[in-house]
């Protein structure tokens, strides 16, 4: 029988390669899967599950980018004899009303807790690493950096601290039960505040640009991303411009005991590797 007993899915991206270091290195048996693992998981092949999830007891989960399969995955997780789920999820996805966006997130959170098993919820702000790993990466590295985000605030939330807070909650069995964290950054920046402060500590000239929804879908498109993937980043943007989810929240360090990391902070560690470097 397997000594693994916590499964991490995602494994390779931005929050689950975290999140099993940290649970590795606190001693806690680690069983990591994804479509490109060792033990393969994907979400649209379900012949794929019982194998991530045979003698497991704790599974930290992101939502799948489809609306359903996280209620059949909660209910083979239920069979398989799995006791709590941690699942990755969006700022304020209660406050979405009828945004097209995060579907796919609101419906893991909906099986989740219809579930019989212990649950937490992690709903996370934006990621600080967008910016050096993900899809507002490429731009910086251009020199301009164009979104139809305007004056409002997000608080960006540093990864690391995402990845810290799940770990304990995987790892804690009982304390977070039926609980759903907000996880967000010391304080809320604009897009374009952010991108100064990156050009300031990496010492480049990177600018911001205020554009419109279509425009940003075009050029998004014509950079590599789907219609589908570059309509959802602008479905976001026109959530975040309604102010819902702007403010601070204290769960960060309700959970870590600490202060959540500024983005000034990870600005100075991404900039010493080199990240936006032509």
């Amino acid at each position: 029988m397997s000594t693994d007993n916590t499964l991490v899915l995602g494994a390779t991206g931005k929050t689950g390669r975290r999140v099993a270091a940290r649970l590795r290195l606190a001693g806690t048996p680690v069983r990591t899967a994804s479509r490109s693992s060792q033990v393969r998981f994907d979400w649209t092949e379900p012949d794929t599950w019982d194998a991530a999830l045979r003698g497991i007891t704790a599974a930290y989960l992101i939502a799948p980018g489809l609306v359903g399969p996280a209620h059949d995955f909660v209910a083979a997780a239920e069979a398989a004899g799995v006791r709590r789920l941690v699942l990755l999820s969006g700022r304020g996805a209660d406050t979405w009303g009828d945004s097209p966006f995060g579907q796919d997130m609101r419906s893991a959170e909906d099986a989740v807790r219809g579930g019989t098993l212990e649950w937490t919820i992690l709903r996370a702000s934006n990621f600080q690493q967008n910016f050096d790993e993900d899809v507002f990466h490429a731009p910086l590295v251009a020199g301009e950096l164009a979104l139809p985000a305007g004056e409002v605030p997000e608080p960006f939330v540093d990864v690391e601290d995402v990845a810290a807070v799940a770990a304990a909650v995987l790892t804690q069995p009982g304390d977070h039960a039926g609980r759903t964290y907000e996880l967000t950054g010391p304080r809320g920046l604009t897009f374009g505040e952010a991108v100064e402060q990156i050009s300031r500590a990496s010492g480049l000239p990177i600018t911001y640009k205020q554009v419109s929804t279509a425009e940003y879908v075009a050029a998004a498109v014509e950079q590599g991303l789907s219609e589908q993937e570059a309509r959802s980043v602008a479905d976001m943007f026109e959530l975040m411009a309604g102010g819902l989810i702007a403010a601070t929240t204290d769960d960060v360090a309700a959970v870590l005991g600490r202060q959540p990391r500024s983005f000034e902070d990870y600005v100075v560690r991404t900039a010493a590797t080199g990240a936006w470097q032509r």
